[in-house]
């Protein structure tokens, strides 16, 4: 796996004075910190997480954002799902997996899966910011997600704010 950190200070759990400095100055959270050691423990178990590129985790009212490359979520939910599931039972939280850098439409249709995004508007406010009205197709079996804890994600990870609605049938 490879991180903002480096693998030695992930491994050892000594920090080197780069990686403090990262910590100190904010780049790097505790919240990344303690996700990157526990994918890198993981790696041994399941060889796809060699590959994948972890930026950086977000947490929000119970769910975890984790942000990795473009093209690296498949490998983070290949072997059917375990890894992420591993991830949950250990931080005690649902877990969501984000491309980093990719367009907002595809980073909204990931933040909301199983559900569709029908449309993705702007809209403009008379004091000068946006908010992103995001409206969804409701399916009948799909679980349930935790709307405070999705809008939180988008505000933190790309500082949008959401306006979530259902499209009616």
């Amino acid at each position: 796996m490879k991180a903002a950190l480096c693998n030695f200070c992930l491994k050892s759990g000594i920090l080197c004075s780069e990686c403090q400095r990262r910590l100190k100055s904010e780049e790097v959270s505790k919240t990344d910190l303690e996700v990157a050691r526990l994918l890198l423990s993981l790696e041994d178990k399941y060889p796809t997480l060699q590959e994948v590129y972890f930026h950086r985790a977000v947490e929000a009212n119970g769910v975890l954002a984790v942000l990795v490359g473009q093209g690296d979520v498949r490998n983070l939910l290949a072997h059917g799902g375990k890894i992420i599931r591993a991830v949950g039972e250990k931080v005690g939280k649902r877990v969501r997996v984000l491309e980093h850098g990719v367009e907002d439409r595809k980073f909204l249709e990931d933040l909301f899966a199983p559900l569709n995004v029908i449309t993705i508007n702007t809209i403009w406010l008379p004091d000068g910011t946006t908010e992103t009205r995001v409206i969804l197709q409701r399916h009948r079996r799909a679980p349930s997600l935790n709307l405070k804890a999705m809008k939180e994600i988008a505000h933190k990870v790309r500082g949008m704010t959401l306006r979530v609605e259902f499209a009616r049938r």
